[in-house]
């Protein structure tokens, strides 16, 4: 009997064991395959350069820094943007400790203008097939003439950094230049035949695919090599606030949050005390502004959409039978479309926009002011001024003094002729609390 209840305790904590190896040899099999694959991090910026989308890139390559990821992929799919955004973005990949390879991608994209400085940045430069790159000669915003010298410095100062650029990561010196100088487009197959780009590739992995066990030469003259195949993609988003931001850089989202703001705060003017809309069209108007700060303004259109409100205005006070309206519409709709002078494509405000603002706010505009004007002109119907020319009934003969009722209340009451009780009365004024009243041979 003892071996069989040795046993019979043995084989509980023999069970037990098993199983914690076996839970313990699923969790690994299940977790380390994934875990062992080279991480990439993935920063997508398809967007204008400028300060929003410049702090989201840099945000990336130091969080792929920080996770010691394999390499960082910036997919670049922009028409260029703003030089001192641009530069911070080179800063960062250039100073990155992880590689950065640098993507045109998905074909049909671009990295034109300021992009093409962060294409040749990059450890790999690639392009997706049917993507273009180049034409990154400087512009002024708003196209103001900033003199021959001061523009001559401005092309010499970007041709400077785009060779540096490309002496250091070892490509076509000449032609980066050119770029620059006269505005020179790559196709993505012109480009790696001159070797301004590594690469030519369809999809990702066939950079992993292509690259993996290469030596790369980083900007502080080191080497990596890099373990690129297999790797797992991971997806770095923008954050809820880049996202906004971002939004607000949008001359349309711009344009109608200033239309907005600009019709709240009308309404409260017109109609003060309803509160509501005049704190929502103030945090619509910031809002705008600051979508507007970032965007090269035209200040002539600026004048326009002003000059459109006045018309609004006028249409109400003047018998225009509509013409002044139609004048507001169309300078709010010219106004709005000349407002931003970007030589960004895409970055102008849209006809389709200008008109489902620019109609409405007319509309709204006109009928608001006509409410408030024709309330303005009623006559009082309280206070003392409220009783005079009002009806009543005289309640005792007036004989001149009396009572009368006027608007359910009795009155003290004088008439200039004697009159009876039940005689309709008419108030001409009001002298204290006498109330001053004659026959209304109205009724």
């Amino acid at each position: 009997m003892k071996p069989i209840r040795r046993t019979l305790l043995i084989l509980p904590a023999l069970v037990l064991v098993s199983g914690i190896l076996s839970v313990t040899f699923v969790l690994a099999s299940g977790s380390n395959p994934e875990e062992s694959r080279p991480l990439v991090i993935e920063v997508n910026m398809d967007d204008i350069v400028e300060p929003v989308t410049a702090e989201y890139v840099k945000r990336g390559i130091d969080d792929a820094n920080h996770l010691g990821a394999q390499a960082v992929l910036l997919e670049l799919s922009t028409p260029g943007g703003l030089e001192t955004s641009m530069r911070e973005m080179v800063q960062a990949i250039i100073h990155s400790h992880v590689p950065v390879i640098t993507y045109v991608a998905p074909s049909g994209s671009r990295a034109a203008s300021a992009g093409f400085f962060v294409l040749l940045s990059g450890d790999l430069a690639v392009m997706a097939p049917g993507t273009n790159t180049g034409a990154a000669h400087p512009v002024m915003l708003n196209g103001a003439d900033i003199g021959k010298t001061m523009e001559t410095k401005v092309e010499n100062d970007a041709a400077a950094f785009i060779r540096s650029i490309a002496q250091k990561r070892g490509r076509n010196v000449q032609l980066a230049e050119a770029g620059v100088r006269q505005s020179k487009s790559y196709s993505d197959k012109e480009a790696l035949d001159s070797h301004l780009i590594d690469a030519i590739a369809n999809q990702p992995q066939d950079i992993f695919n292509q690259f993996d066990g290469q030596t790369v030469h980083r900007f502080d003259g080191s080497t990596t090599v890099l373990h690129l195949k297999g790797a797992r993609i991971v997806a770095y988003n923008m954050s809820s606030r880049e996202r906004l931001l971002a939004h607000l850089a949008d001359p349309n989202i711009a344009f109608i949050l200033g239309a907005l703001g600009a019709l709240g705060l009308y309404v409260e003017f017109t109609h003060p005390g309803m509160v509501l809309p005049g704190v929502g069209g103030a945090i619509a108007m910031v809002l705008a502004l600051y979508g507007f700060h970032m965007l090269p303004i035209n200040y002539l259109g600026a004048v326009l959409i002003f000059l459109a409100f006045i018309l609004f205005v006028l249409e109400v006070k003047i018998t225009s039978h509509g013409v002044l309206a139609a004048g507001g519409v169309v300078a709010m709709v010219v106004g709005s479309l000349i407002l931003v002078d970007s030589p960004w494509p895409g970055a102008q405000i849209h006809l389709s926009t200008s008109l489902s603002v620019a109609l409405p706010v007319a509309v709204i505009c006109v009928l608001l002011l006509r409410a408030a004007v024709t309330a303005s002109r009623q006559k009082a119907i309280t206070g003392a001024e409220g009783l005079i020319n009002s009806t009543g009934v005289a309640r005792t003969d007036l004989v001149p003094l009396g009572k009368v009722l006027v608007h359910g209340e009795i009155w003290d009451a004088r008439a200039a002729a004697n009159l009876r009780a039940g005689d309709p009365i008419r108030v001409r004024q009001i002298d204290g609390l006498t109330l001053v009243v004659d026959l209304d041979t109205e009724r």
